[in-house]
């Protein structure tokens, strides 16, 4: 059996995820608790921010890591059970619960490309070595001199990141029963850890078994770089994450080089004619938008870039508020990028609310314009600072998208007339040329309006 374009879930047609760090969004301890400690039940925090969630204009949570780790969540050791310091099974059960009841989908974070150290298989090849009957779930060198006396595979050189086998059928069984065990209990969907590191054979194995019994779950793998159609292709999987786009758009943003983006924009769309990409500015593993820009004038921007394109939008909790700061290459790097929230949206502070509010802005242009997640688009300007491109459908729904970085006002040639739909709320208004066929948008400004003709 092989994916093909248009077979993912109809339900990701609408979905736009909230993206939510669990252990630092609810300030959980860094390491495991005792196997003697209470449960910490802190997920119940997470109901609070369902509202906050919808009336930003969301209807999906995506949550990293829930389950049972050492540190940080993505060192596993039973994927069955969630993490003490987050709570128990009755928590979860009820948030997930409280999402269906307000029509929000629930997305896991599936690490199943490694697991910790204390994971039981692997603690049974340290207590055992090769008399464990776990040995051969992992890639061990007897003969190489590691810290254990043995050496493994490990996920990016991280000692405490052990590789699985994945040519090994029992580890496909099991992932196959960790992902029904969690759409039994209500899930919608998972992001698949590192899918890249991991053979496409092993996710077509996968995916196509739980495939059978739940046909509308969802799957997108994390995947940097590389032939992204192939893993829908190939591996089965429904969308993968597009680190092309995150990157050209922040990028062509603080260098002033709008061919950039332009160029992933015709990448972007050779990808759409066989999957819709999961697309954001920000997330878990990288420094934040606020912060990525050099201009803080041009966060906007990237945000109408973000909801005016095809795909299926996340938003990373925080940056909705501009929150900052740095992912640094380093023990505890990520920190900084995975805060703790108030216990409320009432203890938020102000000075996110503009960004906010944009945010909800531009969330409610795509939902009235519910064709932009398929939409095609062809550029209508380029230079250095300056963008506009059309968005449309075969259906005959059309947008113009107008994007100036400079310090300058800009008139965009538009025939016709158009309807402002948005534009930016600290610029001077968007308003005709001189000589009425064009737009001009002022400084480090955008606007999104509809042609006339």
């Amino acid at each position: 059996m092989t994916t093909k374009a248009g077979s993912m879930p109809t339900w990701t047609d609408s979905v736009i995820w909230w993206q939510v760090f669990p252990l630092g969004f609810t300030d959980a301890e860094k390491s495991a608790l005792p196997a003697d400690a209470p449960v910490t039940h802190r997920l119940p925090q997470l109901i609070e921010w369902l509202d906050y969630l919808i009336e930003l204009g969301c209807n999906g949570l995506a949550l990293n890591p829930i389950f049972a780790a050492e540190t940080h969540g993505y060192d596993i050791v039973d994927h069955f059970a969630v993490d003490s310091r987050l709570g128990d099974d009755a928590d979860i059960d009820a948030l997930i619960a409280a999402c269906h009841q307000r029509g929000v989908r629930v997305l896991f974070d599936g690490v199943f490309n490694h697991v910790g150290r204390a994971f039981p298989g692997f603690a049974d090849v340290l207590e055992q070595r090769e008399k464990s009957a776990w040995a051969q779930w992992f890639h061990i060198d007897w003969d190489a001199d590691g810290y254990d006396g043995f050496g493994y595979r490990s996920f990016e050189g991280h000692g405490g990141l052990v590789a699985l086998n994945h040519d090994l059928p029992a580890v496909a069984d099991y992932v196959e029963s960790v992902m029904l065990h969690w759409l039994d209990r209500g899930i919608d969907g998972w992001r698949l850890d590192a899918a890249y590191a991991v053979p496409l054979e092993f996710w077509r194995r996968v995916t196509d078994r739980v495939r059978e019994k739940y046909p509308d779950a969802w799957f997108v793998g994390e995947v940097i770089h590389g032939d992204f159609p192939e893993f829908v292709e190939q591996g089965g999987l429904d969308s993968v994450t597009q680190y092309e786009l995150w990157k050209s758009t922040w990028s062509s943003l603080n260098d002033g080089n709008f061919f950039e983006l332009d160029w992933t924009l015709k990448r972007h769309l050779e990808f759409c004619q066989v999957f819709v990409p999961m697309t954001f500015i920000g997330n878990h593993d990288v420094t934040r938008i606020a912060s990525q820009l050099t201009d803080p004038r041009l966060l906007p921007l990237a945000l109408v870039v973000l909801f005016t394109v095809p795909g299926v939008p996340s938003i990373y909790y925080g940056d909705e508020q501009a929150f900052r700061g740095e992912k640094q290459d380093r023990e505890g790097g990520d920190d900084v990028i995975r805060p703790a929230f108030p216990a409320d949206p009432s203890g938020l502070a102000d000075v996110g609310r503009p960004i906010y509010r944009l945010h909800q802005d531009l969330i409610g242009l795509r939902r009235r314009e519910t064709w932009l997640s398929t939409a095609k688009i062809e550029t209508i300007t380029l230079a250095n600072q300056q963008l506009s491109f059309r968005a449309f459908d075969d259906g005959g729904h059309q947008l113009v998208v107008l994007l100036n970085s400079s310090d300058d006002e800009f008139e965009f040639p538009l025939e016709g007339g158009f309807q402002l739909l948005l534009d930016g709320h600290d610029q001077d208004q968007t308003h005709d040329g001189p000589d009425g066929t064009g737009a001009v948008v002022g400084a480090q400004g955008w606007a999104i309006v509809r042609p006339e003709s």
